[in-house]
C-alpha cells in the first residue's frame, strides 16, 4: 500500500531552522569538531549582497558546479574561492557561532578541509556526510 505523503508541519519548519549537529573533519587527531550548522541559499546570499558584487561570478559557478570545476593551477583561483567558501561558511554555523568561534581566534584554525566540507554540505546536505562517513 502506497504512504500518503503529509504536509510539513510550520512546527517542523521552524525546528529544521535550528540546523543540524553535524561531525566535521577533525583538527587533528583525537581532535574531533562537531557543530550545529544550517544550510544558507547562496542564491539568496548573493541577492542579499551577502556575497560581494566582485565574488558573484565565482559564487555562481561554485554554486552551479561546486569545486571540482576549478583548475587549482588557474591563476588567482584560491584568490577567488576562498573568499566566497568562507562568507558561506559563516553563515552556517548555528552552534558555536561565527562570531564566538572568531572572538576566540578558531576561525584562522580552520582547516582546508573543514571549509570544503561545510561548502559540500551546503550544496549536497546530509547525502554528502553519508559517503565522507562511508570513506574514513
Amino acid at each position: 500500500m502506497a504512504k500518503t505523503k503529509q504536509v510539513t508541519t510550520i512546527e517542523e519548519l521552524i525546528k529544521y531552522k535550528e540546523g543540524t549537529v553535524v561531525e566535521l573533519p577533525p583538527f587533528a587527531e583525537g581532535q574531533p569538531f562537531v557543530a550545529r550548522l544550517k544550510r544558507p541559499s547562496i542564491m539568496q546570499m548573493m541577492e542579499k549582497g551577502q556575497i560581494p558584487n566582485s565574488l558573484i561570478v565565482r559564487a555562481n559557478q561554485l554554486f552551479l558546479n561546486g569545486t571540482e570545476s576549478f583548475n587549482p593551477h588557474q591563476e588567482n583561483v584560491i584568490k577567488e574561492i576562498f573568499p566566497v567558501v568562507k562568507e558561506i561558511a559563516k553563515h552556517c554555523f548555528v552552534e558555536p557561532s561565527w562570531e564566538e568561534m572568531e572572538e576566540n581566534g578558531i576561525i584562522s584554525e580552520l582547516t582546508d578541509e573543514q571549509l570544503l566540507f561545510i561548502f559540500s554540505y551546503v550544496q549536497q546536505g546530509t547525502k554528502y556526510l553519508e559517503s565522507f562517513r562511508t570513506e574514513s
